[in-house]
């Protein structure tokens, strides 16, 4: 591949000034500016930056995907020496999947509900090869799930998407990629909502395929970690443009430019206790008032463009609150309550035997099973395990979006798990939740303000202009303009989609907020910003969380104490740092050894290998 001064510019959304170069005279929004980069044959190379800093946006032009969308597309991108951008309708067929594949961020949203996993990649064989027999293509389909790893692929290759995991279809759809042997590979996010265990199979399974088959690899990716594990040669992103780039482990080890600097330390590591980490190169909260709402699919994150290319967001000594590295809220709380001898805060929350199954006998599955646990006032407990583990169902359980089958929840004292709707109603304002997609969770026909309005209302305490002032005075929390309220979902970017969440929950002045997987798809510095927004907030308000992620490096950073979960059991459960320096279940070690480092890092423990893993549990 060959890319030569590669720009990209959308219509603006608000009418905003014209950007210069190609396309001057009409409002654009320049989400790529003048990029170049070539990759040889069976190489691979990393894209990295942050939100809006115009990864995706280079992915979808190297297979000109933005053909006939009204966007601007000018440069020269060459693949297998064909010119990609010049190329008629049926030649850009040709390059599509058969010389250059791309293997999207969501593989949900990429397949088709209603088709079996094995008919659609026999689908795609067949457009490559015309003269190919329903029968070859069918086998072609089951032999490319093979080679990804899907177990009992003949029999598999006859499921629909949903009735696989989210791992199992992120393969499926790197074997449709596979199918007619392309010689380059883009993958955009491929791993961003995959837990580390599968993330690390999804890793590996590219690194072989490179090796097996000689192909090229463009991995896009805001993930240092599993950037720095995946490729040769790494490119940094920032408002559109180059701002370093060089080989993976010396761009990652001694970066040249304070912005690639500023992205690493932001960079949450598993292998640092909470009171020793660096403090992150982010902006405070408050300072993201200033993000324009751009459009998250055509637009950089404002943020992103705060500061011109090649400099950070703010440096450690502009930063006014960013002091140094410290305990957190809870664990200086319980610092002084041990020299002056307080009570212990009170016992918000406490499970015992939850168990929670769906379907109904030979088809029954029970996600939880025989969960006990405690939480106190301004405590933050941390929830991790893999996909299937029970998670998200436990976090609902708490809050009481899904009935337990089984088992005791009391809140503050009293049962709250058999209780009906109508005597649920006074606990709902105290039991709240943010969830892990902020764009599935707001109604894109509603302003933002209106849907954090939505739980004010409902309690009917507040008169409409109480409401408004109250709305207003939550997005500024959350650092959003108040001025945004009667913005709609679709103007945000993800970072302030997810503050919009957060805000909602906060609306009604809860006691105990479940976040569940808050931070999974964003980039290191909106992760930190959203991760610090959450610990002042708890700070200033006495707040309880229960953080569900499959972050580990994330959890480690945030949580007093940490649980974790396998087959909807609580495997392990102790104080954060002595979980994670000494675990003593073979399943927490198999996790940590899963997560990808950094240069230079060493990992806490040991690896465990999966054969080890099952035979102990």
């Amino acid at each position: 591949m060959r890319v030569e001064g590669l720009s990209v510019g959308f219509p603006a959304a608000d009418g905003g000034a014209a950007a210069s170069g190609p396309g001057a005279g009409t409002a654009t929004v320049r989400a790529v500016d003048g990029l170049s980069f070539t990759l040889e044959p069976g190489a691979a190379l990393g894209i990295v930056g942050e939100s809006g800093s115009g990864k995706s946006t280079v992915a979808f032009a190297l297979l000109d995907l933005h053909r006939g969308t009204g966007a601007q597309v000018s440069g020269v991108v060459r693949v297998a020496g064909r010119d990609v951008l010049t190329a008629d309708d049926a030649g850009l067929r040709r390059i599509r999947g058969g010389v250059a594949a791309m293997v999207f961020q969501d593989p949900l949203s990429s397949l088709d509900p209603y088709l079996a996993i094995g008919d659609q990649i026999a689908e795609v064989y067949r457009v490559h090869h015309r003269g190919a027999s329903r029968r070859a293509a069918r086998a072609r389909a089951v032999e490319v799930l093979d080679r990804v790893g899907i177990p009992d692929a003949a029999r598999r290759s006859r499921s629909r998407p949903h009735e696989f995991s989210g791992g199992m279809r992120q393969r499926a759809l790197i074997a449709m990629a596979l199918s007619c042997e392309p010689r380059l590979l883009i993958a955009d996010e491929p791993t961003t909502a995959l837990d580390v265990t599968v993330q690390a199979q999804i890793l590996a399974l590219l690194a072989e395929l490179r090796a097996e088959t000689g192909m090229g690899l463009l991995l896009v990716t805001h993930d240092l970690g599993v950037a720095a594990s995946s490729v040769d040669d790494l490119l940094v992103m920032r408002a559109g443009r180059a701002v370093e780039r060089g080989p993976v482990h010396a761009v990652l080890s001694a970066p040249r430019e304070p912005y690639t600097r500023a992205l690493l330390a932001a960079v949450p590591r598993v292998e640092q206790a909470r009171g020793d980490r660096a403090p992150a190169l982010v902006p405070a909260p408050a300072e993201s008032r200033s993000e324009a709402g751009a459009t998250a699919e055509t637009a950089p994150e404002p943020a992103a463009e705060a500061a011109p290319a090649g400099e950070p967001k703010a440096a450690a000594s502009d930063t006014a609150d960013t002091g140094p590295a410290g305990p957190t809220p809870t664990t200086a709380a319980a610092a002084d309550r041990e020299a002056s001898g307080a009570a212990e805060p009170e016992l918000l929350l406490e499970v015992d035997g939850l168990r929670r199954e769906f379907g109904k006998r030979r088809a029954r599955t029970v996600a939880v099973d025989d969960v006990s646990l405690t939480l106190r006032a301004g405590e933050t407990l941390g929830v991790v395990g893999e996909s299937g583990s029970g998670k998200t169902t436990l976090g609902r359980m708490i809050v009481r979006l899904l009935e337990p089958s089984g088992g005791s929840l009391r809140y503050r004292g009293r049962e709250i798990g058999g209780l009906r709707e109508r005597q649920l109603r006074p606990f709902r304002s105290e039991l709240q939740m943010v969830f892990q997609d902020p764009v599935a969770s707001l109604n894109p026909r509603r302003s933002i303000g209106e849907s954090i309005a939505d739980p004010l209302r409902a309690a009917g305490k507040l008169t409409g202009p109480e409401i408004v002032a109250r709305v207003r005075g939550l997005l500024e929390r959350v650092g959003l303009d108040p001025d945004w309220y009667h913005r709609y979902p679709h103007e945000f970017s993800g970072g302030q989609r997810q503050r919009v969440g957060i805000a909602r929950a906060l609306a009604p002045e809860p006691r105990l907020i479940v976040c569940d997987e808050p931070v999974s798809a964003l980039d290191v510095t909106t992760q930190a910003q959203i991760v610090r927004l959450l610990g002042d907030l708890q700070r200033e308000l006495g707040l309880a969380l229960i953080f569900i992620a499959h972050d580990l490096a994330v959890v480690r950073q945030v949580s007093d104490r940490v649980a974790v979960m396998r087959g909807g059991r609580i495997v392990e459960e102790g104080e954060t740092d002595a979980v994670y320096d000494d675990p003593h279940h073979p399943y927490t070690r198999s996790l940590l050894a899963a997560v990808p480092l950094l240069a230079g890092a060493e990992r806490p423990v040991e690896a465990v290998s999966s054969e080890r893993v099952e035979a102990v549990v």
